[in-house]
């Protein structure tokens, strides 16, 4: 493993392993083969984040991350810093377009996907029914409205590519794949994907690639 001038320390990185933006950090380290360590940090746990972990990340989020002394947070700038620092294949295309259209997805998952597809329809249909609660089925509903416009317009930035920026994957398709892991795990989930082709054939592509196998999100 190298680094901009050489050896480099092995990269930590802050957070739970079933976190949306843990494994969006932990997907762009193992597509560029950098071994990494996982910290165990809950912000929900009973006792909440370790007191030390404010000088890490000042509001209280996951992931946070160090490399040789070098510490980041916000997965955004995490990934980006991921790509350019290690050896292995890029993680954003060099051709400028291609370039904006991946940072156009990124930003269109982060700030329109996320909510819905994870907290509105994963957290309602499948988490809170597991702990015994009642569905919100009204958030549901809104929810999945939001959804179906998200996969619409990803689909049409997609325009056919095997991938949702091109011929090769880039941080868009690790930063949209741990949230369509778990929408798709909600019967409406599975059925907006499906209505979807473009997006289930870019699933089918993700979920044959090593680094979503290797953190579990090869299925459903």
């Amino acid at each position: 493993m190298t680094g901009p001038d050489g050896p480099a320390a092995r990269p930590c990185v802050f957070g739970t392993p079933d976190s949306v933006y843990v494994r969006i950090v932990r997907l762009a380290l193992i597509e560029k083969g950098v071994d990494h360590a996982l910290v165990p940090v809950d912000p929900f746990a009973p006792e909440g984040l370790p007191p030390a972990y404010g000088e890490r990340h000042p509001f209280g989020r996951i992931p946070a991350f160090e490399h040789d002394g070098f510490r980041l947070y916000e997965t955004g700038a995490i990934t980006r810093y991921v790509d350019e620092a290690f050896a292995g294949p890029p993680l954003l295309p060099a051709e400028v377009r291609a370039r904006a259209r991946a940072n156009q997805i990124l930003s269109l998952a982060d700030s329109y996907a996320y909510r819905p597809l994870v907290w509105g329809v994963y957290v309602e249909r499948v988490e809170k029914p597991a702990q015994g609660e009642d569905v919100d089925e009204a958030r549901l509903a809104a929810a999945l409205a939001e959804a179906r416009l998200c996969l619409a317009a990803i689909e049409a930035l997609k325009q056919g590519a095997p991938f949702l920026a091109g011929a090769r994957p880039s941080l868009a398709d690790l930063h949209l794949a741990p949230m369509i892991f778990y929408f798709r795990q909600a019967p409406e989930g599975a059925a907006l994907m499906a209505a979807h082709p473009g997006l289930e054939d870019w699933w089918s592509r993700m979920t044959a690639r090593a680094s979503l196998q290797q953190l579990g999100l090869a299925a459903p």
